[in-house]
């Protein structure tokens, strides 16, 4: 990941900033903390579809509170 000036104005601490963004949008921080110790094919499987399983209910109980609410999507 690079992250360069933009203009006269730039800190470095918005460049900082920056690319932190950059990197957690990436995934790369997600990865190497997932990455620190050997797991097992079938835990990998097990986890995600637990993530698939959450999912899906998140989905489920926001189109529910979407119907219970007053709410227009013609506005």
């Amino acid at each position: 990941m690079t992250v360069r000036p933009r203009g006269r104005r730039d800190t470095p601490e918005r460049m900082i900033r920056r690319f932190t963004k950059k990197v957690k949008k990436a995934g790369i921080i997600d990865e190497a903390r997932n990455r620190r110790h050997y797991e097992k094919p079938s835990v990998k499987r097990r986890r995600k579809q637990n993530a698939r399983k959450r999912a899906i209910e998140r989905a489920i109980a926001k189109e529910k509170a979407k119907k219970q609410t007053n709410y227009r999507s013609n506005r």
